[in-house]
């Protein structure tokens, strides 16, 4: 079964009200040793995220002359000064939040922050409500896994579970993460099928091809498989 959000999710969450003050939330940083605040309303829904990069932007701007900048550095930069003369969480905030439900995907949540350059996000439910919060780094512990647990997996799973086929016809090897795959495929579609489902095992980090295919439906060219995790 694929793992989601729920099975490597933080629970115990450091957040703030919109109303905390700068102040509160430095210390808070420094205290709790995290990047970023989940923002929640007087409902306890979550409402934005305060991330170090927004407090900087006090820091880095708020001494700035308030005189007209340039038109491009103006129109670039106006959300940050805006942010510059925050005072609150509510002032200092990214909204609306970029989040994830606990059945969601780890895929899901790696591209999430891939592609918003984000290095954690909220957890809620189907109210808006924070249940968790996942990181770059608990993503990345999928990886941190025995290599016989691996194996075992795509033996069990794969293969026997998912292809119906029966796992002593191939041998399957893995380190550090890598799987190498030998034995006979019944077609080129079959073949290619067990390395795609493979690399979909999540902590799979690649896959060698090395299966021996029919000679009318062997493949040109042999490709391996990277992993479908995205990282950064």
């Amino acid at each position: 079964m694929e793992p989601t959000v729920k099975d490597v999710m933080t629970t115990r969450v450091v957040s703030v009200t919109k109303g905390a003050s700068f102040r509160t939330m430095a210390a808070a940083l420094r205290e709790h040793g995290v990047s970023a605040f989940p923002v929640l309303d007087d409902g306890g829904k979550v409402i934005g995220v305060v991330s170090e990069a927004d407090m900087l932007a006090k820091e880095a701007l708020g001494s700035e002359p308030h005189g007209m900048p340039g038109m491009i550095t103006g129109l670039l930069r106006r959300k940050e000064h805006q942010k510059a003369r925050g005072i609150t969480a509510g002032d200092l905030m990214t909204s609306p939040a970029v989040t994830v439900t606990p059945d969601d995907t780890l895929d899901r949540a790696a591209r999430l922050m891939y592609t918003r350059k984000i290095k954690r996000v909220p957890v809620v439910d189907a109210n808006d409500h924070l249940v968790g919060i996942i990181s770059r780094s608990d993503l990345l512990a999928v990886f941190d896994r025995p290599d016989g647990e691996t194996r075992q997996e795509i033996l069990d799973q794969v293969l026997r579970s998912d292809l119906r086929t029966d796992p002593a016809a191939f041998t399957v090897v893995v380190k550090d993460g890598i799987v190498t795959l030998e034995g006979e495929a019944e077609t080129s579609e079959f073949g290619h099928d067990i390395v795609q489902r493979v690399g979909h095992v999540p902590s799979v980090v690649a896959v060698r091809d090395r299966l021996s295919y029919p000679p009318a439906q062997r493949p040109r060219e042999r490709f391996d498989v990277l992993a479908n995790f995205p990282t950064d």
